[in-house]
């Protein structure tokens, strides 16, 4: 929230300046010729005058020993002078015989015995010897609070004439100026003419100052409502701050340097109670120079394009909406993407995903005379888990298994849980050589592993049997191929589960454990 300021207008500036200059050229003047009295001076013949006459009666007194009328004296003096602070009539030996006032609050004399214009000290004599001092404490020449000074009679004579002076300024210099007024060199038809423009429209002089401003710039701020004409345009913070560069550097300031047209400079205009929505405009700047080509001002334009920003900026977050909806869409469609080819408890693919991933994998590979290999595994006494244990641990049981097969297998290579607790593994590119070693791993993987991952059942043992086939023996197709393999996977489980065995024709070889 910003706090107004105020602003002395022109003429009282003028004025108080004439002033100034006027107080200025006195005080020389009393410098050089004394036109005022010197009050120090003054103040120091009075006081030595009060200082001598006190003496001359307190000697006397001292004659006859009248005491009680020395101290009445004293009392009497230090009523009459406003001057006075405290007296007092001392002996040589330090021994005060009388006094008046507070003398040890206001009695501090130089350390040499001197006087000064507050510490006046009048030695008194007795039969023509010393006998002591008249010593009288006096209060500052010159004023010692505001309201001493304010009081004072120079400080209330050069206030006096100040403020004659200023009222006589400012009339005068309201009256002239009346007279030499900017906004008279605009006839009223071209004033008029601008103000039915609906850009605001600025025209300032090469000192850069207002000689005119139409109604719709004085639309543009609440500031520039008040009258600028003549104002310089640098002061005009709301307008100038906006640029955020060096008064040479504004557009009108590098137009009028350079006597070329400048456009589609961008400002935006901060108006109270909306900081955060605040007014863009698009400034233009052209020269105006006469018929010699000689540089005379600038005219400045300021197109309003909030409207038009305002809409942009919801267009972008349109766009930005749209594209947040795009990309939830293409999550969501990955996700069931995901679900349409995942089986939900292994993650694992389907058997619809497997077979339309390995057929036109199946088809390149055969036709580039490449290696592919099946393998299709099955969880040893599968049965026995869910009679034994009950269906959710048989569930953690094909869990841990597609855990242990996953682990151990390449990302180009195929994993289905075909049925059940039976998992199909299609090897792109391998012998039946390496699809023999892989199986063997992931068959010993199970074995170690599967168990310690069901942690309902603590030692419990999981096992599984492998069949392998390969491309070598002629099948036409995935199909044939898978049903190779569960061939020689059958073969495993007749000669003892947890094996791997390799489809060689009509019968399965290779199995080991």
């Amino acid at each position: 929230m910003s706090i107004a300021i105020p602003t002395i207008n022109p003429i009282a500036r003028i004025a108080i300046g004439l002033v100034a200059l006027l107080l200025s050229l006195l005080m020389v003047i009393d410098m050089v010729f004394g036109l005022l009295p010197d009050r120090a001076d003054f103040a120091r013949e009075i006081r030595q005058q009060i200082s001598e006459g006190l003496a001359i009666q307190s000697a006397a007194l001292l004659q006859v020993g009248d005491i009680p009328t020395l101290q009445r004296t004293l009392s009497d003096v230090l009523k009459r002078n406003e001057a006075l602070r405290s007296l007092a009539v001392r002996r040589h030996g330090g021994e005060i015989v009388a006094r008046a006032g507070e003398h040890e609050r206001y009695w501090h004399p130089p350390a040499d015995g001197s006087s000064t214009v507050t510490q006046v000290r009048v030695p008194v004599l007795s039969d023509g010897k010393p006998w002591g001092e008249v010593e009288l404490a006096f209060r500052p020449v010159l004023p010692e609070s505001l309201i001493e000074w304010l009081a004072y009679p120079p400080v209330v004579a050069l206030l006096t004439i100040g403020v004659g002076a200023f009222l006589a300024f400012y009339l005068y210099m309201r009256r002239v100026l009346e007279y030499l007024d900017p906004s008279t060199a605009i006839p009223d038809r071209v004033r008029t003419a601008f103000d039915t423009l609906s850009e605001g429209v600025l025209i300032m002089d090469k000192q850069s100052r207002v000689v005119l401003a139409n109604r719709a710039f004085r639309a543009l701020h609440p500031q520039a409502q008040d009258e600028i004409t003549g104002k310089p345009v640098i002061e005009m913070e709301w307008l100038v701050g906006g640029f955020h560069v060096s008064p040479d550097d504004l557009p009108w300031s590098r137009a009028m340097a350079s006597r070329a047209s400048m456009g589609d400079e961008t400002l935006e205009i901060l108006r109270p109670g909306e900081e955060e929505q605040p007014l863009r405009t698009i400034v233009g700047c052209s020269p105006i120079l006469d018929g010699h080509g000689r540089l005379r001002g600038c005219l400045v334009s300021f197109s309003d394009v909030t409207m038009l920003h305002r809409i942009n900026d919801q267009l972008l977050v349109t766009l930005s909406d749209l594209e947040m909806s795009k990309d939830e869409i293409r999550r969501q469609n990955e996700e069931l993407q995901r679900l349409a080819t995942r089986d939900p408890m292994t993650g694992c693919l389907n058997r619809r995903a497997f077979f339309g991933s390995a057929e036109p994998l199946y088809d390149q590979l055969k036709a580039g005379g490449e290696e592919v290999c099946c393998i299709m595994s099955d969880i040893d006494h599968f049965k026995s888990f869910n009679d034994r244990y009950g269906h959710a641990v048989g569930d953690q049981v094909i869990k841990s298994v597609a855990k242990c097969l996953g682990s151990e297998l390449r990302e180009v290579d195929l994993l289905c849980r075909y049925g059940g607790e039976e998992f199909c593994i299609m090897l792109p590119g391998s012998t039946p050589e390496q699809a023999l070693d892989v199986a063997e791993r992931l068959r010993l993987s199970i074995e170690r592993n599967a168990g310690a991952a069901v942690r309902d059942i603590p030692g419990i043992r999981i096992t599984s049997s492998f069949g392998v086939a390969s491309i070598r023996l002629g099948a036409k197709d995935p199909a044939e191929l898978i049903d190779q393999a569960d061939n020689a996977l059958y073969q495993s489980k007749q000669t003892g589960r947890n094996r791997v065995s390799l489809w060689a024709g009509e019968r399965s070889v290779g199995a080991q454990n």
